[in-house]
């Protein structure tokens, strides 16, 4: 019997959608492998007495989904070499279908015949539930593949694959780059399935809080309006060029809330009331560009900017200095301190360009700079980790360094074997200054390897709150409390997220 590989689509889920050819095909006598049985349809075919086998058993052993679909086909493949047999897989075979393509190009290779028999697609039934017509402009990506596909927000865009909350809440993350919070998104569940079909219009921020996502959910986001401030914040053409958006507005409407019948909160501040809000505002910014959301980044920059004009206001009130000598001071120290641009001076890497930096910073201070320690211009106000791998830096331009990163790995090694020993010791003093050498140290690994040490153990922070969030949401379906799991249930869970992660990669 000649060698042939026919691929079917199995529909969006409601038998009824089924091709009479697929029908005909699943029914011929031919073996025939089902990339999964976790779907309305093949239930019907169960019913029908249709014989198969699944491939859901290499979901359980493959640690992503490319291991599993490569691990697909070529069992698909293997079968083929023998007799002719029949691939049937979800919605339309070319569409959102991975291991599909690794049949196609697998046989393509070995010299196999195939063909393709369509289905509808989910693409279809969302169409049809959602009322919408694919011709007018519809963009379409896949929620594991977000970080090199991206949402149009000028078309309607429809994201796939988005198996569970903890895709939901990533996804939600990643498309908050694009469009406000409060926008609002469509999500569909089992798209053209009678008594199955779920469908729910929410905004934006509320897509991981849904308890009922599963593997056969979907999600419209619909085009924002014409004219809206996010999509002025999107388009290309406008662009700021120089001198479009001067200072002035916002220095015009300080100086408002500042007068006599302006804000009464406002004209009560100072220098000093106003610090807490300086910090948080430039933490605020941090998170904003830690996440990368541009909206965010974009409205939390105006809110620091308010700060700085702010405390200009204060000074220029007291006749000490206003907004203009803020931004003539810092524009002439940025051309003092760049004359390999501005000048004639020749530098042959950035680590020359910081030695330069600091020269030039000294001749500004003057007498004062050699009066002052040389480390002395480290803020003492800096986060602990970002101090510390400031003054590791600054040290590093006179030459006080490891020459690599191993003499680093060795000082961890020696400052871990001091935290070991003092542990015994019971003197909660000595065992303080001792795990402060070992923060410091892996600190300076960090630097040597090109590591922000402040940014790494942020990231490592949300890590352990997107993990530990999970096992919350385990939990509530369970129907449990925190307080009432076990340590193993716990670390059960966490071990899932852990997987559930890497599988997305």
């Amino acid at each position: 019997m000649d060698k042939l590989i026919t691929v079917v689509g199995l529909g969006p889920g409601d038998p009824g959608m089924l091709p009479l050819q697929v029908w005909e095909l699943l029914n011929g006598g031919l073996p025939v492998y089902l990339r999964t049985e976790v779907h309305p349809t093949v239930d019907w075919l169960k019913q029908k007495g249709v014989k198969f086998s699944s491939m859901d058993h290499h979901y359980d052993h493959a640690t992503t989904f490319e291991e599993v679909y490569s691990n697909i086909a070529q069992e698909i493949l293997e079968v083929a070499e023998q007799t002719p047999v029949v691939y049937g897989v979800p919605g339309h075979p070319m569409v959102a279908e991975d291991s599909v393509r690794r049949v196609l190009e697998l046989a393509a290779a070995r010299g196999i015949p195939t063909r393709v028999i369509p289905a509808m697609s989910f693409i279809d039934a969302l169409s049809a539930t959602l009322g919408i017509d694919p011709c007018k402009g519809l963009h379409i990506v896949d929620a594991l593949r977000l970080d090199v596909q991206q949402p149009d927000p000028l078309v309607g865009t429809i994201v796939t694959q988005i198996y569970d909350r903890m895709t939901a809440g990533e996804t939600k993350l990643s498309i908050m780059d694009h469009y406000p919070d409060e926008h609002m998104i469509t999500v569909v569940r089992a798209a053209g399935v009678p008594k199955e079909e779920r469908v729910q219009r929410i905004p934006l921020y509320e897509l991981d809080r849904l308890d009922w996502i599963d593997h056969l959910t979907s999600l419209y986001i619909e085009p924002l309006t014409k004219g809206s401030e996010h999509q002025k914040f999107n388009q290309p053409e406008i662009q700021n060029t120089e001198g479009s958006f001067p200072l002035d507005p916002l220095i015009e409407v300080m100086v408002t809330l500042r007068e006599e019948n302006g804000c009464p909160w406002d004209r009560e501040q100072t220098h000093k009331s106003l610090k807490p809000y300086l910090i948080e505002e430039t933490y605020e910014v941090l998170e904003a560009l830690e996440q990368g959301q541009m909206y965010k980044i974009c409205e939390e920059l105006g809110d620091l900017l308010l700060q700085i004009v702010f405390h200009a206001q204060i000074a220029s009130e007291n006749k000490q200095f206003n907004m203009n000598d803020v931004v003539q001071s810092i524009t002439e120290k940025m051309i003092r301190r760049h004359p390999h641009v501005f000048g004639s001076t020749r530098v042959e890497d950035s680590q020359e360009v910081l030695v330069n930096w600091d020269k030039i910073k000294t001749q500004e201070q003057g007498a004062q700079a050699n009066e002052q320690p040389y480390l002395s211009g480290v803020p003492r106000a800096l986060p602990a980790l970002l101090r510390a791998q400031k003054v590791q830096s600054k040290a590093a331009r006179i030459g006080f360094d490891w020459p690599d990163y191993t003499g680093a790995v060795d000082k961890v090694k020696e400052e871990l074997q001091e935290v070991l020993q003092e542990i015994g010791t019971g003197c909660t003093e000595a065992l303080s200054e001792e795990v402060g050498d070992l923060l410091f140290a892996v600190v300076n690994l960090a630097r040597l390897l090109k590591i922000e040490a402040e940014d790494a153990l942020s990231l490592t922070t949300n890590k352990f709150i997107q993990r530990f969030y999970y096992i919350e949401q385990k939990a509530s379906d369970a129907g449990k409390k925190l307080t009432e799991l076990t340590l193993e249930q716990m670390d059960l869970w966490w071990e899932e997220a852990k997987i559930l992660k890497k599988q997305e990669k």
